[in-house]
C-alpha cells in the first residue's frame, strides 16, 4: 500500500516574528558565506591593525546608506518605510559584527591582551562585507515567490544602478587589500591602461546584455544597443571607478602615489569592480 507524501511545511507569513527570525538565521549564514574570503585574507588582518581609524570610520559611515538601500530592495523582511530599513541595516551591522568576531576568534586572530583598537579595527573592517552578505542572504535563500517580489523592485533604473553599485563594492572590497593591485598598476603602460578600460566596458556590457536577454533587466524590449550602452553600461562603469577610488583611499593605497599610478590603480581595481557591477543581476 503506497503512502502519500506529506506536503512541505508552509513558510512563515511575512511580517511575523517567525518570519523575521528565519530571516535572521539566513542573515548569519549569508554573513559567513560572503565574508569568509576576506576573513581568510592576511592583508585584511594587517589593515585592521594599522589602517587609519578615521578613514575606516568614514568608510563605514558612508556604507550605512548602502545597507539601508539594500534593506529596502532585499532585506530580512518586507519593510513599510525608511525607519524599518534603518532598523534592519543596524541589525545587519550587528550580524556582521558578531559573525566576524566569532570567526576571527576561532582563527586565533583575536586574543586576550590585544589592544581594543586592534580588536575593533579587525572586526570593523570585516563587518562591511559581512553586513552586505547578511542582507543579500535573504534573497539567496528565499523562496521563488519572495525572489519574484524582490525582482519587481529591482526592475527599475535606480534599482538597476543600485544593484550595480553593490556588486562593484563587493568585488572591489575583495581585491583592494592585496598588494597585486598596486604592482599591476605600476607595471602597466598607458596602452595597457586604455586596453583595460576597453576590456572592462566590453565585459560589463556582455553581462548587461545577458541580463537583458534573461528578462531580469528593466530595459524595455527592442531598446537599441547604443541606448543600453549609454544608459546602463557607461554609468555602471563610472560607479565602479568611483567605488574603486574610495576603497583604495580608505585602504591607504593612494598615499604617496604619482597621478599616473593612482589613475592606473583605480582602473585596475575598476576591472573586477566592473565585472561585479555587470554580474550583480545574475548573481544576486
Amino acid at each position: 500500500m503506497s503512502r502519500r507524501a506529506s506536503p512541505p511545511p508552509k513558510p512563515a507569513p511575512r511580517g511575523t516574528n517567525r518570519h523575521f527570525l528565519r530571516g535572521l538565521a539566513r542573515a548569519f549564514a549569508g554573513a559567513i558565506v560572503f565574508g569568509l574570503p576576506l576573513l581568510m585574507t592576511m592583508e585584511m588582518w594587517w589593515l585592521g591593525f594599522h589602517a587609519d581609524r578615521g578613514r575606516m570610520a568614514l568608510l563605514l559611515i558612508l556604507s550605512f546608506p548602502l545597507l539601508v538601500g539594500l534593506s529596502h530592495f532585499s532585506g530580512f523582511e518586507p519593510t513599510f518605510g525608511w525607519v524599518d530599513d534603518v532598523v534592519d541595516a543596524f541589525v545587519a551591522c550587528a550580524v556582521g559584527f558578531v559573525s566576524s568576531a566569532v570567526i576571527l576568534l576561532l582563527f586565533g586572530l583575536i586574543e586576550a591582551g590585544m589592544a581594543a583598537s586592534e580588536v575593533f579595527g579587525k572586526i570593523g573592517l570585516q563587518m562591511l562585507p559581512a553586513s552586505i552578505g547578511a542582507l543579500l542572504a535573504a534573497r539567496q535563500f528565499s523562496t521563488r515567490e519572495e525572489r519574484d517580489a524582490d525582482q519587481k523592485r529591482f526592475r527599475k533604473y535606480r534599482g538597476e544602478l543600485f544593484l550595480m553599485m553593490v556588486g562593484a563594492i563587493f568585488l572591489a572590497l575583495s581585491m583592494a587589500p592585496t598588494d597585486e593591485m598596486m604592482v599591476i598598476a605600476y607595471m602597466m603602460t598607458p596602452a595597457h591602461v586604455l586596453g583595460l578600460v576597453a576590456l572592462s566596458l566590453v565585459v560589463m556590457h556582455a553581462f548587461v546584455h545577458a541580463v537583458e536577454s534573461s528578462g531580469k533587466a528593466y530595459v524595455p524590449e527592442g531598446t537599441p544597443f547604443w541606448s543600453v550602452f549609454l544608459r546602463i553600461t557607461i554609468p555602471g562603469y563610472v560607479i565602479a571607478l568611483l567605488i574603486s577610488a574610495v576603497i583604495l583611499w580608505a585602504f591607504e593605497r593612494t598615499d604617496s602615489c604619482a597621478p599616473t599610478t593612482l589613475m592606473g590603480s583605480v582602473i585596475v581595481l575598476g576591472f573586477p569592480a566592473a565585472i561585479g557591477a555587470g554580474a550583480a543581476r545574475l548573481i544576486i
